[in-house]
């Protein structure tokens, strides 16, 4: 393959989408020829290439592998063309040949002597992998998830990479690890042959005298597990060396073994069968019996629930009804409290108004009774008592006869009662004092009735003590 000089090496990404561009529209227009037969194609950018016939995978992994090259011998321009060729061949080549790309004879062992030994399970060694010091000394590298992932969008799918790290860190090198089955093999083949494609294979890196750039790649295969190293010693501790006839046979047995299981499994499951229609065929009388006796029990059930269920509603009805009904009363009572309650909150009201008012006017009156400046009296003559006159309360007092008028005819003659007492006792100065009642009659008490309530409490007194 002929390699340009670097005069692009410095084509922004941007630029390289441009003439990746450009290199797809040219190959959807025909300027170059890429299927030679029904099964055949061939890549328009290696025409000094000696492989020229690819299959349809072949030819894909090849223009990835170039175009996602990291390798400083591939030009930018040469990874847009190849990325291009990419492009046309997922959706171009897969829309002109119908619903599915084309794939090659699917047999993974093709181009493989039965007896070369691999690793199994299948694995890929990649060398090369770029490093660096750390602050501490130790070479450090990439993970492995990112070149999983580099290689799974190749089609490739590992199931991991890892990474070989040995006490100075990072040794460059890493190992792909592979599904055990024959995709695995397939596809273990196409990530060694994609490096091949790119010079880049196990022939390419064992070779002398040339810079090694890039990454190198390559299936392991018993050689590699019984070198000596880091990669050597990490074969030998996750597979073995078996040629593809081993694995075969393996496999074979494997399987042999597995039919026998299921050729005895099957015998019992057909015994097990034969029991079973036996004991139902000895059981379908039976069973049909009982079937009858169930539809018997179900249409009596039935019956039986129907009347329950007319039952149950009349039996709601009824309770619906009542509850209408008390419900109704209780509403109505409700209503009828409540307007009860309202009444009495008025009256209530009304009576706090009335207590309020007669607060007022009795702490009136009472200052009207202790007033010396007023006198409801007048003097009358006695009529046959000589030149003698009597107070009497004056009927025209204004102050008695709005009080008379206003609170009634008990208020007022209680208030005329106070005055004759207080007039009698003391009607200059109008000031209350004490007096000996006697509240049993409601009138004064006299000496003698004063003395005998006196005795009566000693009496009393005494008695207690005593008992004490």
């Amino acid at each position: 393959m002929d390699y340009s000089s670097n005069e692009d090496s410095d084509m922004s990404e941007s630029e390289m989408e441009v003439y990746e561009a450009k290199s797809y529209e040219k190959l959807k227009k025909g300027s170059h020829r890429v299927k030679i037969s029904e099964q055949a194609y061939t890549c328009p950018y290696c025409p000094k290439k000696k492989k020229q016939d690819y299959q349809y995978r072949e030819l894909l992994q090849h223009a990835s592998g170039v175009g996602n090259s990291n390798s400083e011998k591939r030009n930018a321009k040469e990874k847009a063309n190849h990325l291009a060729l990419m492009k046309y061949l997922e959706k171009d080549i897969v829309a002109a040949n119908g619903s599915s790309k084309p794939v090659d004879d699917g047999n993974p062992i093709n181009g493989y002597g039965h007896d070369e030994k691999f690793v199994f399970p299948w694995i890929g060694i990649v060398v090369n992998i770029p490093t660096k010091k750390s602050e501490d000394g130790r070479t450090v590298g990439e993970s492995g998830s990112k070149l999983r992932d580099e290689y799974i969008a190749r089609g490739f799918n590992p199931i991991r990479v890892r990474p070989l790290w040995s006490y100075r860190g990072h040794s460059g090198t890493a190992i792909v690890e592979f599904h055990k089955d024959w995709q695995g093999l397939h596809n273990a083949r196409s990530f060694e042959k994609a490096y091949e494609a790119d010079w880049h294979g196990k022939k390419d890196w064992n070779k002398n005298g040339e810079a090694k750039i890039g990454l190198y790649a390559w299936v392991a295969r018993a050689d590699d597990y019984n070198s000596t190293g880091i990669i050597g010693e990490q074969l030998r501790k996750i597979g073995d060396p078996k040629s593809i006839s081993e694995i075969m046979e393996e496999e074979a047995r494997k399987q042999e073994k597995l039919v026998s299981n299921l050729t005895n499994i099957i015998e019992v499951k057909k015994q097990h069968i034969k029991e079973m229609e036996e004991r139902c065929t000895q059981t379908s009388s039976t069973l049909e019996n009982v079937m009858q006796e169930k539809e018997k029990l179900i249409q009596a059930y039935n019956e039986e629930l129907k009347k329950i269920q007319v039952s149950a509603r009349d039996h709601f009805q009824k309770i619906f009804s009542d509850h209408e009904k008390l419900k109704f009363q209780l509403e109505s009572h409700q209503r009828e409290l409540e307007l009860r309650g309202a009444e009495l909150e008025k009256r209530e009201a009304k009576n706090e108004i009335d207590r309020k008012q007669a607060t007022e006017l009795c702490s009136l009156w009472v200052e009207y009774l202790k007033d010396p400046d007023w006198h409801p009296f007048k003097c009358i003559k006695v009529e046959g008592e000589g030149e003698e006159h009597q107070e009497v309360i004056d009927d025209e007092d204004e102050k008695l006869k709005d009080l008379k008028y206003e609170m009634g005819e008990e208020v007022y003659l209680s208030v005329i009662a106070a005055l004759k007492e207080i007039n009698e006792y003391n009607p200059s100065g109008r000031y209350i004092i004490s007096e000996l009642w006697n509240y049993a009659e409601g009138k004064k008490a006299t000496l003698k009735e004063g003395v005998v309530y006196l005795l009566k409490l000693w009496d009393t007194s005494k008695r207690k003590k005593g008992m004490l």
